[in-house]
């Protein structure tokens, strides 16, 4: 077979590490290809089990499915589906590819009847200034290939950042009707939710903080509903009311002028709306902090912990890049709560959070801009096909 003959698809081979984050990423990319680029797209997922909780008709007893013109494929270790070489191979977040993987290119790489594939490493999402003179650049591999590795960012020298076409336009739609979210609401079986009350989404790992807002939350002027999913978060409010320990989806706890609402795990489209409605989301590592900021509204982002807090250094670098046309005070004060959240400073915390009010106008504001802004008119899919066109 020639060189004009060589298979087109796209693998994507995806570890899941953080339960969602990395498949969350990786599934809403190989979607996007799929449908803005029509490309023939394989992802390889090492635990369907936990991409079935963003992805319920997946089945996670079948090694071969596909939804949404994804072909889905059970990554097991060693390999015992066939690879064959493709126009594109994408290792997610520097996971460790099977041994077949790397044979069959290599000898792909060897043969003079099919090229191998344009191999990348699609690194973690980072504002640091370091990114932008890394994004693309190769390493030559003992085989005599070349990986590139491919950096989404913020600015017009990184690879982008993960948004469908019409993500802006579906989200603006669902905002203009306060309806939308009541509806929403009722679909997920939470009563007793006002037009005026304040509603928190909590998508965290497990921290103290979370149990000191709820505790102040008890007393606050307005009512507050916070949604919390079954997870982790949960974790965090067992001393708050031992209950939840036990907590199931669809139930819900009074405390005060605090309402909890449990949710179930939700598929991503769910989860986007439910972003949406929120007045303040709190989020955590990379695919719920992005679409955090699609969603124009005021957020935390609790960053996955890093060995010598190196995860603060990049919690720093994207606050600097997010908080630069706020006014200095209010830059300050949300700079200062998201740290004091990462950190587990519950009394700077609550200082922040009663003083700030993530909800005032200059704050949404800015949310409902910054999207805008960090696009920089091109997304992650759109650079990443050109990338390969270049290569």
């Amino acid at each position: 077979m020639d060189n004009n003959s060589t298979p087109q698809h796209w693998d994507i081979f995806c570890a899941v590490v953080d339960n969602y984050g990395d498949i969350g990423v990786t599934w809403r990319l190989a979607k996007q290809l799929a449908a803005e680029y029509q490309l023939e797209i394989n992802l390889w997922v090492d635990d369907l089990h936990s991409f079935s909780h963003i992805l319920p008709s997946l089945n996670p007893t079948l090694a071969i499915q596909s939804f949404n013109g994804v072909t889905i494929k059970q990554w097991h270790q060693p390999l015992d589906l066939e690879y064959r070489c493709g126009a594109v191979l994408i290792e997610a977040f520097a996971c460790e590819l099977p041994d077949t993987v790397i044979d069959t290119i290599t000898a792909c790489h060897r043969s003079s009847q099919q090229s191998p594939p344009v191999w990348l490493n699609l690194e973690y999402l980072s504002a640091e200034d370091w990114v932008e003179g890394c994004h693309g650049l190769p390493s030559l591999q003992h085989s005599g290939l070349k990986k590139y590795f491919y950096f989404p960012g913020f600015t017009a020298k990184t690879g982008g950042l993960i948004c469908e076409r019409s993500l802006f336009t579906q989200r603006d739609e669902w905002q203009a009707d306060p309806q939308n979210k009541l509806d929403l609401f009722n679909q997920l079986g939470l009563s007793g939710i006002a037009a005026q009350d304040t509603v928190v989404s909590i998508f965290s790992y497990e921290t103290p903080c979370l149990n000191a807002l709820c505790k102040l939350w008890q007393t606050s002027a307005q009512k507050i509903h916070a949604l919390i999913p079954l997870g982790r978060s949960l974790n965090s409010l067992s001393q708050l009311l031992p209950a939840l320990a036990n907590a199931r989806a669809g139930q819900q706890f009074e405390l005060g002028d605090l309402t909890l609402h449990i949710l179930p795990m939700t598929e991503q489209t769910g989860f986007d709306r439910l972003l949406w409605s929120c007045d303040i989301n709190i989020v955590r590592g990379e695919d719920s902090f992005l679409r955090a900021q699609w969603a124009a509204k005021p957020f935390i982002w609790h960053i996955y912990a890093q060995e010598d807090d190196y995860h603060l250094i990049k919690l720093r670098a994207f606050l600097q890049l997010y908080c630069h046309n706020l006014p200095p005070e209010i830059a300050k004060g949300y700079t200062a709560l998201n740290l004091a959240f990462n950190q587990d400073d519950t009394t700077t915390l609550i200082e922040q959070w009663q003083t700030l009010n993530l909800a005032n106008r200059p704050m949404m504001r800015h949310a409902k801009q910054w999207p805008i802004d960090a696009l920089n008119d091109t997304d992650l899919a759109s650079r990443l096909v050109q990338f390969v066109k270049n290569s």
